[in-house]
């Protein structure tokens, strides 16, 4: 099995709902997640995970607090991800227009806290670490599901 992939993702809420993005090629899966990705070396966490929302969703954002560690990981294909989820914010201009600069994400939805439920996403315990008052979570290692 390969070293764990370190990886950051945007809890990014307005008015009460929850930014998420499918990147799955050719709409191939129905599987919802928050912005951001991969790790570069040389960069803080908050500076990769402004990077990568804006490369996923054309959105400039403030980084604040980790709600939430999750791992998960395929033992098929020998895959395990390290995320560290957490609070983010839309800053500048509140004109929120989704794009997909790098033409990674093919889908963008806002989930409001009853909405999330129906739709499938991971990490498995997103809500309770988004609308929740605990300081930061750990959501143990879960199978990654395509």
């Amino acid at each position: 099995m390969k070293p764990p992939r370190l990886a950051v993702r945007a809890a990014i809420l307005q008015d009460d709902r929850l930014l998420l993005v499918n990147a799955y090629p050719g709409q191939q899966s129905d599987l919802w997640c928050l912005p951001g990705g991969g790790v570069e070396p040389g960069q803080s966490l908050p500076e990769n995970l402004i990077r990568e929302v804006a490369e996923e969703t054309g959105l400039a954002v403030t980084v604040s607090a980790p709600i939430l560690v999750n791992e998960f990981h395929d033992p098929d294909r020998g895959y395990h991800q390290v995320e560290i989820i957490f609070r983010a914010a839309l800053s500048g201009d509140i004109g929120i227009v989704l794009e997909d600069p790098e033409k990674v994400v093919n889908r963008f939805t806002w989930a409001s806290r009853t909405e999330l439920p129906r739709l499938r996403h991971k990490p498995a315990m997103l809500a309770r670490a988004v609308w929740g008052q605990h300081a930061a979570w750990y959501d143990p290692l879960e199978r990654i599901v395509g």
